[in-house]
């Protein structure tokens, strides 16, 4: 380990084996310069930590540099088959206006009509649009009056459309954007008084219609036979709190919780009765389910090279490559290596495992010390015990088509919390977590069925869910919207 091209443990070996050999030191003061160097050590393995060894994120990397890569065989630009985006004209523009020529510039002479040159411009127009709705009065002989029925959804005298609604809610929700921020966007470009309680009111609406959804969702995920989980830490209101994920390609489950433990997975309904493949990060209370467990290898590498790194553990590099190793070859197979092939990588995995155990070995208890408790494992340590005693979980991935190399799944669907996180602070309410949660759970597994955001937010705003949602499940959705 190296911290700004200081070996930190060669020198502290040398100061420790000093230290030792030192005979003019007082046992008082030999134990403070031993306190030192631990807490040296301790600081420099912490400093040294970083994207590539631990779970701490790229952003939070000093001097991030960005990998360059390398030069391919392909051109520049769209490939072939690329769908290309290029702006073309179209047929029927919404308003054309006529350029006329200046005949004070021409030549003198005689000039007739031929035609025109085209060119369009394509740009958005940001305004208010009122509807009146004029009911008719009639009043018969005797005074009596009759008045025209208003449509069902038009209710007050002055009220906001489902448009209005479902870009609020697409605003807050799905691009995280602050209430008062939205607040002023409709006020400063559309000239629509917005508070933020009707913001939170469209946003209370949508999540209550949600329900249905959200139950329909619980069940098929228990159905299904692969899930990623994970879970990832939220301030609400100042205290720390739990985000939970249950997705895969198809599917997003997210839910607040105020324990990250069983607790936590029991409360969301979709672990305990789960029979599939689940992929995690080998933490523990996932494995008090009966599933079929996966394990994040991503995680592997990460740890495997701290391992290497900071306490120059030669199997650790040897299984982070052997890792990488079948994870191309699975892949080249199609997801699923042949029977020769995985007991090849078998019998790899486990020679590795056994020179860890020589280099690496468990600590043992000193003589005449009572037998209580486990003793204190290194890090690395702990991660070679993991490896060995999880070998099924750890390799699934190369004898099962459906289980992926890592649980980036389940991660990618976790990460714009903490965009949220990062943009707004913290939720400043359990409230405003169950609102966050069931309506991007709704927008993500919709993105992943093909159905825009703002296609599903319109869908649900008028009393309806996408096909692929109604088909499977018959959800009741409450007509009528509670925030005006």
């Amino acid at each position: 380990m190296k911290t700004q091209q200081i070996d930190v443990n060669t020198t502290i070996e040398q100061a420790t084996s000093l230290l030792e050999n030192e005979t003019g030191i007082s046992p008082a003061l030999r134990s403070v310069f031993k306190l030192l160097i631990m807490l040296v050590k301790i600081l420099a393995d912490k400093n040294s930590l970083n994207s590539r060894n631990s779970s701490k994120p790229p952003s939070s990397d000093p001097n991030r540099e960005k990998k360059k890569k390398a030069n391919g065989k392909k051109k520049p630009g769209g490939q072939e088959g690329h769908t290309g985006k290029t702006l073309c004209k179209i047929d029927n523009p919404d308003d054309v206006e006529d350029i006329k020529i200046d005949r004070r510039t021409l030549p003198k002479g005689q000039y007739k009509d031929v035609g025109y040159k085209a060119r369009q411009v394509f740009d958005v127009i940001v305004s208010r649009y009122v509807i009146e709705y004029r009911a008719q009065i009639l009043e018969d002989q005797e005074g009596n009056r009759f008045v025209a029925p208003f449509p069902k959804e038009v209710t007050h005298p002055a009220q906001y459309g489902t448009n209005t609604k479902v870009n609020a809610v697409y605003m807050s929700q799905y691009q995280l954007i602050p209430y008062e921020r939205v607040k002023d966007h409709f006020e400063s470009q559309m000239n629509i008084p917005l508070s933020v309680g009707s913001i939170y009111n469209f946003n209370k609406s949508a999540y209550e219609r949600l329900e249905g959804f959200e139950q329909w969702l619980i069940q098929k995920l228990i159905k299904s036979d692969l899930n990623h989980a994970d879970e990832t830490s939220i301030n609400i209101n100042g205290k720390r709190n739990w985000l939970h994920c249950v997705s895969n390609s198809s599917l997003t489950y997210l839910y607040p919780h105020n324990l990250r433990g069983t607790k936590a997975m029991e409360s969301g309904g979709v672990i305990p009765l789960f029979k599939g493949v689940l992929c995690h990060d080998h933490w523990k209370p996932y494995y008090t389910y009966s599933c079929i467990h996966s394990l994040c290898n991503a995680h592997h590498l990460r740890e495997l090279e701290r391992a290497f790194e900071q306490d120059n553990q030669e199997w650790a590099r040897k299984m982070q490559h052997l890792l990488l190793e079948i994870n191309t070859a699975t892949d080249q197979a199609g997801g699923e290596l042949s029977p020769e092939e995985s007991k090849k990588f078998w019998k790899l995995y486990r020679k590795i495992i056994d020179e860890g155990e020589i280099e690496c070995p468990a600590p043992i208890r000193p003589e005449g010390k009572k037998k209580r408790g486990r003793l204190k494992r290194s890090k690395a340590r702990n991660l070679l015990e993991r490896l060995k005693n999880f070998e099924n979980d750890v390799l699934l991935f190369m004898d099962n088509e459906i289980v992926p190399f890592t649980n980036n799944q389940g991660e990618r669907d976790l990460r714009m919390t903490k965009v949220h996180q990062k943009i707004a602070g913290c939720f400043r309410s359990s409230d405003g977590s169950k609102f966050f949660c069931r309506i991007r759970s709704y927008i993500s597994t919709c993105k992943k069925q093909g159905v825009s955001a703002n296609e599903a937010l319109t869908l649900l705003f008028l009393g309806k869910y996408p096909d692929f949602i109604t088909v499977d499940f018959n959800s009741p959705i409450k007509p009528q919207d509670s925030a005006e």
